[in-house]
């Protein structure tokens, strides 16, 4: 269960993303850091014994760093006003997809995951196989529970055919798709409710098999 405090830090940090703030609130986000872990701990913990290509992964595996790479951004604020954790086989840098879970106050928080923005390899392969196989990937996405808690997938789609396929092909709107992610919003009074672990375990259940459908195809040579 989240504490109020966590989301309390995460809502003045968006009003006051620099340096010196920050280093003045040192002992909350770590408080706060501890809070998010303690959750995703929880949360990884039923995911292996949903999906046991997980097992072994650890919290630190999962989670991202608060600090931004502002390198080649606009935007020079320091700090993400967000706390995420991304749970796949290899951890949050792996090329597969996953599952997701993203803390951020303003009902901005959610629970999903699939595949954003693969490399040009991985979404050949994925393509592939929504092309072989789009039955069962229709049923899939079709499912009421997918479809109720997702609605649709989401991701940028090209403008034109992708290369080898043709424009009458039954799955070409997602054969055009170049991330393949779902998403179930999660308002500031659910976040903070002794069920939030067992309601993103029940949402991850619903999308396993949208992972595993994808996740088949990187092995695929």
């Amino acid at each position: 269960m989240l504490q109020p405090t966590t989301l309390k830090f995460l809502k003045s940090l968006s009003k006051n993303n620099n340096k010196p703030w920050f280093e003045d609130h040192k002992g909350d986000y770590q408080q706060a850091k501890s809070d998010y872990d303690s959750v995703v701990q929880q949360i990884l913990d039923g995911l292996c014994k949903q999906d046991p290509a997980l097992i072994g992964l650890q919290v630190k595996d999962c989670t991202f760093r608060i600090y931004k790479d502002v390198r080649f951004s606009k935007d020079k604020t320091p700090y993400k006003t967000n706390m995420g954790a991304a749970f796949a086989p290899g951890g949050r840098k792996t090329p597969r997809p996953g599952y997701y879970f993203h803390l951020e106050p303003g009902g901005k928080s959610f629970a999903g995951g699939g595949l954003w923005m693969p490399e040009a390899p991985v979404l050949k392969k994925v393509r592939q196989e929504i092309d072989y196989n789009f039955e069962e990937f229709q049923q899939i996405i079709s499912n009421k529970d997918f479809i109720r808690y997702f609605g649709k997938i989401e991701g940028e789609a090209l403008k034109t055919v992708p290369q080898g396929y043709q424009p009458d092909n039954p799955a070409i709107a997602y054969l055009k798709l170049k991330s393949f992610t779902v998403w179930h919003h999660i308002q500031d009074d659910a976040a903070l409710q002794p069920a939030l672990v067992r309601e993103i375990l029940k949402i991850f259940a619903v999308m396993q098999p949208f992972v595993k459908f994808m996740d088949r195809a990187l092995d695929v040579e």
